[in-house]
């Protein structure tokens, strides 16, 4: 899929969401690629009246829909496997209905044996080149 402006986010969740069969989704993307952007699309359609923010700094944000939990995680900080399981990262993919992970190489191997989706969004510049599987 590709995009050039910011209400085609719109068509890119429309497409994702019923091909969404696992609870958790890597989000990999450059910065300012729109990892967020999208997240808070994907929110909205799952029926979440929260504000959705970018979890840079607390490194994960918990969003509610009427499905359950949704966990945003960003773990562009954390710089070993050690980190991440401090955060506590198997007791959110135990209890959500989605985890959405940001950065997710640091933590990648860890999965290894589980069903999830990844999600890469290439910013060119003058669009986005998006798959998902």
């Amino acid at each position: 899929m590709k995009i050039q402006s910011l209400h085609e986010w719109q068509e890119v969740v429309d497409k994702i969401i019923p091909d969404l069969k696992h609870n958790i989704l890597l989000l990999k993307g450059n910065l300012g690629a729109g990892k967020t952007t999208f997240t808070q699309f994907l929110l909205k359609n799952l029926g979440s009246q929260d504000e959705v923010n970018s979890p840079t700094y607390s490194i994960v944000n918990e969003y509610t829909t009427p499905e359950g939990k949704i966990y945003h995680f960003d773990l562009y900080r954390l710089k070993n496997i050690e980190e991440v399981y401090d955060i506590g990262i198997e007791e959110y993919l135990d209890h959500a209905f989605l985890c959405i992970i940001e950065w997710p190489e640091v933590y990648e191997e860890e999965l290894y044996g589980l069903k999830y989706h990844t999600m890469s969004i290439v910013n060119t510049g003058d669009e986005r080149e998006i798959s998902f599987e």
